[in-house]
């Protein structure tokens, strides 16, 4: 694979090139309608002269895969091109649609493949194999395992949902061809006719599997949670700087290859020089950039920690949260002090996993605050947040 991606495409290692991997998006496009086309034209020839159903619509599901190859040429196309007034994010996002059609054409090919074939179990027609027919069938299957292997290895190598989507198209078509390719050589050594059954049993697997992508490929377009090590990484290198004791509200949006947007809160000492800490902020924002590819944005948050009745106070509202949930985390916390009562607010980020609401909790919270001291009053902000998911085994 390597050596064939080095053949026809420019720095083929340099895949964090936009450019390099635009030419595999192209590369892959017209290897599929090529590889394709010429499979539907071998399997609709066989299938007229076997006067197979089963083989007649994989031809067609080649037919479709060609299409597919258009879909995911042009969406690469679209991906590639730069942000604009209408699309200021720009349009890498393309690539998640064209994988997101890819797979609803793969479950479309499976309904049909199912009809055609619950069609020849009603009617069964006698089929034309010979060892000559079967030969050209498990051609196609080596020919559609090399497919699948370039589209793979491509995907693996620039991260392309849609490459990969395509790639278990043509492992998917290695399967129903072989099963096809079975069935003849059981309907040329006994004459049983299995081509409906067996058309059958691979639509329904293709069905299966085109179900499953389009879930996959949804998941960035409905605003999947980011990847737990980039999550872990950003994380790592904000609190390296002097003067950041923590973080919270981290949001990633991610519009495609090479455009990751994200915006988090920095707590900095409140006794800190505010253009001091200003300076921090755009180092770190530059930083990110440069070593990661993410355009940060950062919200400074000035936190009193000098003041030894807010650390009290804030030791105990966080120790009666990891009561509840260790996974709790809190930010923000202020005191205002008054003559009959003293109010505390703070923003709480819980687990999606957490089972109580949010209104539910807040009132858990203060009353066990209010156990303390019954002058105790909160003002509660709840957020969930990924960076508080527990992981699930």
């Amino acid at each position: 694979m390597n050596l064939l991606f080095k053949l026809f495409i420019k720095n083929a290692d340099d895949t964090a090139d936009p450019s390099v991997r635009n030419a595999y998006g192209n590369f892959t496009g017209i290897f599929g309608i090529c590889s394709n086309a010429f499979l539907f034209l071998v399997k609709i020839i066989l299938g007229t002269l076997t006067a197979s159903i089963s083989i007649t619509a994989d031809a067609m599901n080649n037919l479709c895969d060609a299409g597919s190859s258009v879909i995911t040429l042009f969406g690469f196309k679209i991906a590639g091109k730069p942000a604009d007034a209408k699309h200021p994010y720009g349009h890498a996002r393309m690539e998640y649609i064209s994988g997101l059609i890819v797979s609803s054409l793969i479950t479309a090919i499976g309904f049909d493949l199912l009809i055609g074939s619950i069609e020849k179990i009603i009617t069964p027609t006698e089929t034309k194999h010979s060892v000559v027919s079967i030969a050209i069938l498990v051609s196609t299957v080596l020919a559609k395992l090399f497919q699948g292997a370039v589209y793979r290895s491509a995907g693996k190598k620039i991260k392309s949902t849609s490459l990969i989507a395509s790639s278990t198209d043509s492992i998917n078509d290695v399967i129903s061809t072989t099963v096809v390719a079975i069935g003849s050589i059981i309907g040329l050594a006994t004459g049983v006719i299995l081509d409906g059954w067996l058309g059958a049993a691979v639509a329904i697997f293709i069905i299966y599997s085109g179900i499953k992508l389009i879930i996959e490929t949804s998941d960035p377009l409905l605003g999947s949670a980011p990847d737990e090590a980039l999550v872990k990484e950003l994380t790592e290198k904000i609190m390296s700087y002097d003067g950041v004791i923590g973080i919270h509200d981290l949001v990633v949006h991610n519009y495609g290859f090479g455009r990751c947007f994200a915006s988090v809160h920095a707590e900095v000492p409140a006794s800190t020089n505010v253009m001091i800490s200003h300076d921090t902020i755009d180092n770190i924002e530059f930083d990110v950039l440069e070593s990661m590819n993410i355009h940060l944005v950062i919200h400074l948050d000035p936190v009193e920690t000098d003041n030894p009745k807010i650390n009290e106070l804030k030791s105990i509202v966080l120790n009666i949260l990891h009561t509840k949930d260790s996974a709790i985390t809190m930010h923000d916390f202020r005191a205002v002090f008054g003559d009959t009562h003293t109010n505390l607010i703070f923003d709480v980020n819980l687990p999606f996993e957490y089972k109580a609401n949010d209104d539910e909790f807040c009132c858990m919270i203060t009353k066990e605050i209010r156990k303390v001291d019954p002058t105790y009053n909160t003002v509660i902000t709840v957020d969930r947040n990924y960076m508080n998911s527990r992981k699930k085994n």
